[in-house]
């Protein structure tokens, strides 16, 4: 199978940015094909639904998340919600444009979250975000995810006893939906 990681993160020293990486070495460790992408290694211009589609990395997204047996997203939240660049960067894949040859790379993709907070009570800010990817593109989010506070790392980029299971955990059941759905033969479109 392909899989596909997304850091949306832009801060720095990012803890999403960590979970993204040890998601991708525990992918690829189940000998898994895996592409990780950082929004700070490979930026992307605002979504305008216009100009933003002739950027040279918006294509590389579009085909990493439309080529993908499975998605891994990590993100941080931001005011009781994922970060703007998650946002942007399903509001650009996701478009659908028959005159530049673009289906919304999302459609149908299992999508597994992978989530850094400040705040213990901000386990379910996802929520709206994922509700979106499978109202709009008829994903099938993975119930297993990660909501890990600053608490959860025993240092810089190592995770504590409890994040390291969980996100172990995480990731094997984004592997096992990924498999058991990838021969599925229909194709999502639009639908009002």
């Amino acid at each position: 199978m392909k899989f596909t990681v997304l850091s949306t993160s832009l801060d720095p020293v990012s803890r999403s940015r960590w979970m993204a990486e040890l998601a991708a070495a525990q992918l690829r460790a189940a000998g898994h094909p895996v592409t990780l992408l950082d929004l700070r290694a490979t930026p992307l211009p605002p979504f305008d639904n216009s100009t933003c589609y002739a950027h040279p990395h918006a294509a590389l997204y579009y085909a990493a998340i439309r080529e993908a047996d499975g998605v891994f997203l990590a993100a941080p939240v931001y005011n009781w919600g994922l970060g703007a660049g998650a946002k942007n960067l399903v509001e650009l894949t996701g478009s659908t444009d028959p005159e530049r040859g673009l289906h919304g790379a999302w459609f149908d993709r299992v999508v597994t979250l992978l989530v850094s907070g400040g705040l213990d009570h901000g386990y379910l800010s996802h929520g709206a975000f994922a509700f979106g990817l499978m109202t709009d593109f008829r994903c099938v989010v993975n119930p297993h995810f990660v909501y890990a506070t600053g608490a959860a790392w025993a240092a810089d980029g190592v995770p504590g006893e409890w994040l390291a299971g969980r996100l172990a955990q995480t990731v094997e059941r984004g592997m096992d939906l990924s498999e058991r759905l990838r021969d599925r033969a229909y194709r999502s479109v639009w639908e009002v």
